[in-house]
């Protein structure tokens, strides 16, 4: 059998000339997260005040996509390429490290990659998604893009904590005095400012090319200016541009180690496993049905082709990304841009996952980039991700009470769970106030059972005399 009578080219009308030109726009559409991922997942400590290494993130984030890509597009015939989730590594960063160590909070991703690929093969994964309002989707996706958007403007200085001892209600305020001051600060504000320019004007790769411009804006800022600090990366260049890759997260992971963590109950580590599952699980289905429709793929019956396979590929990404220490990996919408340029089946991935495999060897160069040239990447994902309020009906205080609590209470809190669990107990309590307790699917009282129990877990666990 020919190549291109294994990924069905001349079938689906496309050429090798345009799946090779859709593999390029994936990969530069999408690499940004080489730069990103290692400073989310960077840039957080673990319980015991541990820093995952920057190079090897680098390495281990490359490495994972370049795979998985692969793999999708032999075993998938889908231009979908996969790499590690921004939001998911959001949940890992921000929300599940600081329980407990780097190799248990992995181990966590492995178990929900594992749990998402048991779900394919039992057909629960569609189950579970038909369980739960499609506004509650939406919203979790809106709520965990302010929540990155709120992190970028963190990680950039551009907002910070105001110590208690200010003696002021005031949460935050604007850069570190309640002014904005420095060179760092300013790379970000042009960073931002260029980087809705290039969204605007609908430029491809737009916060790619704004990572680099920013990154050369800033290495020239450094070179002439005093300053005292750019945070955990300086923008300096490198002694050398190619090295050999540091594959030395690989395998540093904790299987079931977050169950014997200490001050970590089941419960929590149960939820904290939901929350990574259903990030994953709404990320991946709008994006493989969405890249399928673009793509003209869909039958007759709006079906994708090799689902099963699809999201069977995707769930062992997940796998892939927690064995690596990158995070969990998923399918990425930015293959639309593949798409765009005729990518219409999977020998674009060879493409696309060839060029992740060659940037494990430039982390030299990946590694330069400063949190202030990458952070305006967030709060450009934020806005994309917060277009998905404008479907949810808000007229509708059923559903618009629940989606506005997910929202709210993601950014507010700092916590991804605590908003899916808010949204999720609002709308099963309301429901059945309003007498419609049959509209709710059995998994969601299930769920909101496990949520009441999270919230609820210090009283709980002084009436049962557990402390």
């Amino acid at each position: 059998m020919s190549v291109d009578q294994y990924f069905r080219i001349s079938e689906r009308g496309s050429t090798f000339t345009r799946e090779i030109r859709g593999g390029f726009a994936t990969f530069f559409t999408m690499a940004y997260i080489l730069v990103l991922n290692p400073i989310i997942l960077g840039s957080a400590k673990d319980k015991f005040g541990h820093h995952l290494d920057a190079v090897q993130l680098t390495t281990a984030t490359a490495l994972v996509a370049a795979v998985m890509t692969i793999i999708m597009g032999v075993g998938g015939n889908l231009p979908l390429a996969l790499a590690a989730g921004l939001g998911l590594n959001a949940v890992v960063a921000f929300q599940i490290a600081p329980l407990m160590s780097w190799d248990d909070a992995m181990g966590l991703v492995v178990l929900e990659g594992l749990l998402i690929c048991v779900l394919v093969v039992t057909g629960l994964r569609e189950a579970v998604m038909r369980a739960i309002p499609q506004p509650l989707k939406q919203a979790i996706s809106v709520g965990i893009g302010l929540f990155i958007a709120f992190i970028g403007f963190v990680d950039a200085g551009f907002v910070s904590r105001i110590p208690d001892a200010a003696n002021t209600t005031v949460p935050v305020q604007l850069g570190g005095t309640g002014t904005l001051g420095g060179w760092p600060i300013l790379v970000f504000c042009l960073g931002v400012l260029l980087t809705v320019g290039l969204l605007a004007r609908k430029v491809k790769g737009a916060i790619l090319i704004s990572i680099v411009t920013m990154t050369v804006l800033a290495m020239i800022i450094n070179s002439v200016a005093d300053i005292k600090s750019w945070g955990l990366t300086t923008p300096a260049w490198p002694d050398k541009i190619v090295d050999t890759p540091d594959f030395g997260l690989i395998g540093h992971f904790s299987l079931f180690g977050a169950f014997d963590a200490p001050g970590v109950g089941v419960v929590t580590v149960v939820l904290l496993i939901f929350t990574l599952i259903l990030s994953d699980f709404f990320d991946t289905m709008g994006t493989v049905v969405g890249i399928s429709a673009e793509a003209g793929l869909l039958d007759e019956e709006g079906k994708v082709p090799n689902l099963g396979r699809v999201l069977l590929i995707d769930g062992a990404a997940a796998v892939a990304g927690g064995a690596a220490s990158a995070s969990s990996a998923t399918s990425y919408i930015e293959s639309a841009a593949g798409v765009g340029e005729g990518s219409r089946t999977g020998f674009s991935n060879l493409v696309t996952g060839g060029l992740f495999a060659l940037a494990l060897f430039l982390t030299p160069l990946l590694t330069i980039v400063p949190l202030q040239a990458a952070a305006p990447a967030l709060v450009a994902v934020g806005f994309l991700m917060m277009t998905q309020v404008k479907h949810i009906e808000w007229d509708q205080y059923d559903i618009a009470i629940p989606a506005f609590l997910t929202i709210a209470v993601m950014p507010f809190t700092y916590s991804i769970t605590n908003g899916i669990g808010a949204g999720f107990l609002a709308y099963v309590v309301i429901k059945a106030v309003l007498g419609k307790a049959k509209e709710i699917h059995w998994l969601l009282w299930g769920t909101s059972v496990l949520f009441l129990v999270y919230f609820a877990i210090d009283p709980i666990e002084q009436v049962l005399g557990v402390k």
